[in-house]
């Protein structure tokens, strides 16, 4: 079995999503460690809160570069949360913030006319058939808490569509490159499955 590294970068309640691993029989582990984390077969890149304060905290620690250095070894990585929006070139959260840039497009606002944050269940409509969606429904239920989506520049990225407002990308890939938007932690048996499939593929 692969080990999974979660990115300690002093960001979020990462026991959770260690806990959740834990639950699928799959070793992971919660490391700020760099050598844990050059080592790891996997890696998980959480985030909660803003986007700016995640980016800040993660280049702080040089993390930053780590992540792309990883990722171009054909390592996989799994973004969560604010770490699926940081993927990507730059968000608008409190003025424009550069992201991480391994996919091109940005993270916007949800429209004024809707409750934000974007709290509670919300069905995946998966656009393409992927390892992460291997035993999972067309339409499932997950749990998100976000009041910015992302926008990819490139359409064939996006796996799976959440409706709020619009259409969004709420799970994204590109080779060993892969993010959702939700939490699959809290997503009980289809986010478990979710994190089984992802240390699998």
């Amino acid at each position: 079995m692969p080990q999974v590294a979660i990115i300690d970068y002093g960001v979020g309640n990462l026991r959770s999503v260690e806990k959740a691993f834990g639950a699928t029989g799959c070793a992971a582990v919660v490391s700020s460690d760099e050598r844990v984390l050059y080592g790891a077969d996997r890696l998980v890149l959480p985030g909660v809160g803003a986007f700016a304060a995640c980016m800040n905290a993660l280049t702080e620690r040089g993390f930053d570069e780590l992540v792309r250095e990883r990722v171009a070894e054909s390592i996989p990585l799994l973004g969560v949360c604010v770490g699926m929006q940081m993927l990507f070139e730059e968000s608008e959260e409190f003025g424009t913030t550069r992201g991480l840039g391994l996919l091109p497009g940005r993270v916007r606002r949800f429209s004024e006319d809707l409750v934000v944050p974007h709290v509670g269940w919300n069905r995946i409509r998966q656009r393409v058939a992927h390892p992460l969606f291997e035993g999972i429904e067309d339409a499932e239920f997950f749990y998100f808490v976000h009041s910015y989506y992302c926008e990819p520049a490139e359409d064939e990225v996006i796996l799976g569509e959440t409706d709020y407002g619009l259409p969004y990308a709420s799970v994204v890939a590109r080779e060993n490159l892969c993010g959702v938007q939700f939490h699959p932690e809290k997503s009980q048996a289809a986010g478990l499955r979710l994190l089984s499939n992802f240390a699998r593929v």
